[in-house]
């Protein structure tokens, strides 16, 4: 289970400052029932020498061995018997190294559920805090996987988007070269040149990328000049840029998506010459993008007939801010306004 090394080596620490005061106080207790100072320190280096390899033992099996709550029984269970282990293993290693010193022969048989239950506690603090760090780290990194796991599903759905509105301008761009390529050669070359030129910006920006409001627009104007070939003098555009938000973010490529809807619309469900405003605007700390396009009452219905490119740009700000409020329409007096509010964080 994956840990940072500066958490690795606070619970060193830790452990080790832990270890050595509670070796120290078993010296001065045992010194305190009336042995030598050589003797407890012999003793305490052989108990708790002992009782630190029993918990390392621990650490190390619920590292790779992680019991889910019916198994706490199990655990349980190897408490005592390592407990019982230990035990055995140094009353062995004692009587062996100190045992020739009746006082203490006797201090030790009389210490042996003392010691049972003081190993007993320790064995026993030591796992619980062990399961309870390595739950934690488990939490922690599936956690980190469910988040990766979401930002690759929203990364994806926001590249489907994409894939998704590329292929409709393209088609209608070619649908309009073709028509131009018997009746006007040089606007159908100068349309190919622009649609090349538009395609490769595409694909040098992503979804997930900030731009300046002033790139946004540079791009944005690409698409503009294949449309005003598509459309000829029937399409005017209108810009009115608050010089505050020229450096103000955006995702890139939101613009198109509005700009083309708002062309569709206008140009489709109206007679005559069609002028298409964009406005934008600095109010708190968000860029508010306004876009707007004429539209007739009795031939339209603008609110529901918003088409895919507004869908995929309100799917794309909630993706990317949590939010469904960022974007909002208003038909009124003949004229459809698409709202963008882009929060800079």
């Amino acid at each position: 289970m994956p840990n940072s090394p500066l958490s690795i080596l606070r619970f060193r620490i830790i452990f080790v400052i832990c270890w050595l005061a509670l070796l120290i106080d078993a010296v001065v207790v045992l010194h305190y029932f009336g042995l030598s100072w050589q003797t407890a320190i012999i003793d305490s280096a052989i108990s708790n020498g002992l009782l630190l390899l029993a918990c390392i033992l621990i650490l190390h099996t619920l590292r790779y061995y992680l019991p889910r709550s019916e198994q706490y029984i199990n655990i349980f269970s190897i408490c005592v018997i390592l407990t019982i282990i230990w035990l055995v293993v140094a009353r062995a290693l004692l009587n062996l190294t100190l045992g020739g010193d009746p006082v203490y022969k006797e201090l030790l048989n009389h210490s042996n559920s003392i010691r049972f239950s003081i190993a007993f506690l320790l064995i026993g603090c030591v796992t619980m805090i062990s399961i309870l760090w390595y739950n934690l780290q488990e939490q922690k990194e599936n956690e980190n996987r469910k988040t990766d796991t979401e930002k690759l599903a929203r990364d994806a759905e926001l590249f489907k988007l994409r894939q998704q509105l590329q292929p409709h301008f393209l088609f209608n761009s070619l649908n309009s070269i073709n028509a131009l390529i018997g009746s006007r050669p040089e606007e159908a070359r100068k349309m190919v040149q622009q649609l090349s030129d538009f395609l490769r910006g595409t694909l040098k920006k992503d979804e997930t990328q900030w731009v300046s409001l002033q790139e946004e627009l540079q791009y944005l104007q690409l698409y503009l000049d294949i449309e005003k070939v598509r459309f000829g003098n029937r399409l005017t555009t209108e810009t009115h840029i608050d010089e505050n938000t020229n450096e103000m973010r955006l995702p890139a490529l939101l613009l198109q998506p509005i700009m083309e809807n708002a062309i569709k619309f206008g140009l489709y469900d109206t007679t005559g010459d069609t002028v298409i405003r964009l406005i934008t605007e600095k109010k708190d700390n968000d860029l508010i993008i306004r876009i707007q396009n004429p539209y007739d009452p009795e031939t339209s219905s603008p609110r529901e007939g918003t088409g895919f490119g507004l869908k995929s740009v309100k799917r794309r700000l909630y993706l990317l801010f949590a939010r469904s409020d960022l974007l909002e329409t208003t038909a009124k007096e003949n004229t459809f306004t698409t709202i963008v509010k882009i929060p800079q964080s």
